[in-house]
């Protein structure tokens, strides 16, 4: 049996990961940490992690970019893998990030669910053939009116995708085309945000050539599919020597 502690237990994302870790055969929830809510009660739930008592395999991270630090210190100090969700860190915390995870195993996707990561996977096999045909490639997210970063991290995880595949030092992201009126060059990448309504998350990765568009898409109809992608991650990364994982190593 695999034992978690649930950073950010009492918020939307903690209490549906607690959902569909009950359902869950091999992964039980011993302990949360969270300072604000109120606590379901299936579990204790404490204001920091160092105060946890229960033993433990495996951190999983819903909570905001503000509290990283402290949980990254914290699950070193106690030799805690830990699935970091929480998105909008600072380089500085990503530089931290990867220090940490010299020490022990962490696991950060943009995105924790597993269609996006295949996405990701589909974007990096074929950007460099349609590239070379004369395709552009042009990224559009759109998500509900309370998002705060714009473009979206898995937008950016797309575009880094479709970069990296092309091996091309001049390849550049662009976000506003109104600043100068000019034609886009082959070697752009545009990335373009939507946001209104209650609309969860979509992507588009569009490779437009002459006369004809292919369409990579992926549509998220709940945040279900993210915890349930942060329970995969968390049964996966239990028992992991130390590193920086992603999504990308838990679909294979």
């Amino acid at each position: 049996m695999i034992r978690v502690i649930l950073h950010g237990a009492n918020g939307y994302m903690g209490r549906t990961v607690e959902q569909f870790a009950a359902e869950r055969e091999g992964l039980t929830i011993v302990a949360g940490v969270d300072t604000a809510g109120t606590p379901s009660g299936a579990f204790p739930v404490y204001a920091r992690t160092e105060e946890v008592q229960e033993e433990a395999d495996v951190v999983i991270d819903f909570s905001v970019a503000a509290a990283t630090d402290g949980l990254l210190d914290a699950c070193a100090a106690k030799k805690l893998p830990l699935v970091l969700c929480t998105t909008g860190l600072s380089e500085a915390q990503t530089e931290k990030m990867r220090e940490t995870a010299k020490r022990i195993p962490v696991l950060k996707s943009a995105n924790m669910s597993l269609g996006v990561n295949v996405l990701l996977k589909l974007v990096g096999e074929i950007a460099p053939k349609l590239h070379a045909a004369g395709f552009d490639i042009e990224i559009v997210e759109k998500h509900h009116r309370r998002k705060l970063d714009a473009p979206s991290g898995t937008a950016l995880a797309l575009a880094d995708a479709a970069k990296d595949a092309l091996q091309k030092a001049e390849v550049s992201y662009v976000f506003d085309r109104s600043a100068e009126k000019r034609a886009r060059t082959a070697e752009e990448i545009g990335i373009s945000a939507v946001r209104g309504g209650t609309i969860v998350g979509e992507h588009d990765v569009l490779f437009a050539g002459t006369d004809e568009v292919i369409t990579l898409s992926h549509s998220a109809s709940s945040r279900a599919i993210f915890a349930k992608g942060a329970l995969e991650a968390a049964a996966f990364l239990a028992g992991k020597p130390a590193g920086l994982y992603s999504m990308q190593d838990v679909i294979g």
